[in-house]
């Protein structure tokens, strides 16, 4: 997909972390699975269902895991996939790798405020999944944490 079609998905993404009920111990994040057809396929948004739930984790559970478009997808994410997490067995990373999706789109990496080194980004490119980070509007996706002094 071109950059151009990066900055679009990425701005919804962005959108959508908006949407996110404020807490104060956990990150606003938004996520859009996109096909290789250009098409969204499904998104969500941190705390869209539950307190716990994470944006990644949102747009995946509303669809099938068998979808073959999960292939060939993207998934854009205004922050960098959990590697660990306290609330669910499997993290954001885990369900990405398990959906066998092959390419990760981030705003930005998460910083040391809840996780003291978060390993999304190099698990994921250890499993061959292709991750690009869209550093130009990282600010913009870290603005609804600004409340978290990240």
């Amino acid at each position: 997909m071109p950059q151009l079609d990066d900055q679009r998905w990425m701005t919804r993404a962005i959108e959508l972390a908006h949407r996110c009920p404020p807490a104060t111990g956990a990150y606003s994040v938004g996520a859009v699975l996109v096909g290789e057809d250009g098409e969204e396929i499904s998104c969500g948004f941190s705390r869209e269902v539950d307190d716990a739930v994470h944006a990644e984790e949102s747009a995946l559970a509303k669809i099938d895991p068998d979808d073959p478009r999960l292939a060939t997808a993207t998934i854009y994410s205004t922050l960098e996939p959990c590697s660990q997490r306290t609330s669910r067995p499997r993290s954001c990373t885990q369900l990405i790798l398990a959906a066998k999706i092959p390419r990760v789109v981030i705003a930005w990496r998460e910083p040391g405020l809840f996780v003291a080194d978060c390993q999304g980004y190099e698990l994921l490119t250890a499993a061959g999944v292709t991750v690009v980070e869209l550093p130009e509007l990282a600010e913009r996706a870290r603005a609804m944490n600004a409340h978290l002094s990240v």
